[in-house]
């Protein structure tokens, strides 16, 4: 298992103070095959704000659960957290003095609500790459977004659940998606990363262009119906070891929205952009990570989503967390403790139309991650996530989840 998904692993693993190697390689001939994965279920339970007024649970962008449709402020899911229950089938070649290789991937769903359905499942992962380590390797085919990517494989709750939105059956949970930095998403792409040079490295790429997506209803739901421009996407880091080990990282998003449309209107085109930096510190058990991004027009919790208001311009938007985690000598149990923050900021138009639309999405989340043996971990979280409008007279809508579980890799 290799690649982003062992770059996953090895983080999540990081997180857990377990020091088990991912992955069953296999000989087959002029190649070699590494088969690896994750297993994971959670007890998920999530009490939500029962109010007859009207809360932010409600607003476009809003992360967090209020009560469902039967007024049930209370929902309790047996399900997968932040990483998906993952298998990978890898390969790896040496020819004409490249390195080739692939990887195909699949994410079974863990639950399912209704009798006589499927729990679901993706497949995020099916590429190609080919290079050495002289000169870099060259990506092509769909896998982890490179903007945001570092934010979330360091946030600990990659080990957990995080926030659970709705908490209802599906593939994964939010973690920390939309608190405090934007989802890296799953997206095709040509990509080349350099070689480390003495702990600097950088990775750069071309990749398929996001549609609008607008969860505002009615008159307000603009979208883009032309994605005939690439998007871009960077990152460069640092990366040092020693008894004070850490990296620092920056990186940018940039994509043309072309033909904003709102029915038969057209705004024509506007540019989203956004840049991140980040840094982790460990030493003697403790470790500090804090994040930051900020963009116009790239959205939140995912890219482009709810970017831009009814006229076609471009909201602003930023957010970041901060991470504290300390493992206990000997017993290799990760405590945790982190915030996160995603804000959206309203247009001109937005205020004078008084759209119901997200301020903030905003969690504190309270970990343990045991190693039980180097290859399961025993997971307990504590998440309280709240959204607030910035429409007069909505209430923020609050949210406590609890979560109990296990994670394996192998």
């Amino acid at each position: 298992m290799n690649n982003t998904i062992k770059l996953a692993v090895a983080s999540a693993l990081l997180a857990a103070a377990s020091s088990a190697n991912a992955g069953i390689s296999i000989p087959a001939g002029d190649w070699t095959l590494d088969i690896g994965g994750v297993v994971n279920a959670y007890y998920s339970y999530n009490k939500g704000e029962n109010t007859s007024k009207p809360n932010a649970s409600g607003s476009a962008g809003a992360l967090t659960f209020g009560k469902n449709s039967a007024g049930e402020d209370t929902q309790t899911t047996i399900t997968t957290g932040l990483l998906p229950n993952y298998l990978s089938v890898s390969g790896k070649t040496r020819q004409n003095d490249l390195d080739v290789g692939f990887t195909i991937s699949i994410q079974p769903g863990a639950s399912s609500r209704n009798s006589l359905s499927s729990a679901g499942q993706e497949n995020r992962q099916a590429f190609l790459t080919f290079g050495d380590a002289s000169w870099g390797t060259i990506k092509a085919g769909r896998d982890l977004g490179i903007f945001a990517s570092a934010a979330i494989l360091n946030d600990m709750t990659l080990l957990g659940v995080g926030g659970a939105g709705d908490n209802k059956a599906g593939t994964t949970t939010l973690g920390g998606i939309g608190f405090g930095y934007l989802y890296a998403d799953w997206k095709a792409q040509i990509s080349y990363a350099s070689p480390n040079w003495n702990g600097f490295s950088f990775n750069v790429g071309v990749t398929q262009p996001w549609q609008v997506s607008n969860f505002l209803s009615g008159t307000n739901a603009i979208n883009n119906v032309s994605t005939s421009t690439p998007g871009f996407e960077g990152q460069a880091t640092y990366e040092w070891t020693g008894d004070v080990g850490g990296k620092v990282w920056g990186g940018f998003i940039y994509q043309k929205a072309e033909d904003l449309t709102l029915g038969a209107t057209n705004f024509g085109d506007e540019t989203a952009r956004g840049f991140d930096i980040g840094a982790t510190v460990n030493v003697a058990g403790f470790g500090l990570t804090g994040y930051y991004y900020d963009g116009k027009g790239i959205g939140t919790t995912g890219f482009l989503s709810n970017a831009f208001d009814a006229q076609g311009k471009r909201r602003d938007s930023d957010g970041g967390y901060v991470q504290a985690t300390y493992t206990i000598p000997g017993a290799g149990t990760k405590l945790g403790l982190a915030y996160g923050i995603s804000s959206l900021d309203r247009t001109r138009a937005d205020k004078l139309a008084g759209v119901d639309l997200v301020e903030d999405n905003e969690r504190y989340t309270v970990g343990a991650y045991h190693p039980l043996t180097k290859h399961l971990n025993l997971v307990a979280e504590y998440n309280r996530t709240s959204s607030s409008s910035h429409k007069a007279g909505v209430k923020d809508a609050d949210n406590d989840n609890v979560s109990l579980g296990a994670i394996l890799f192998f």
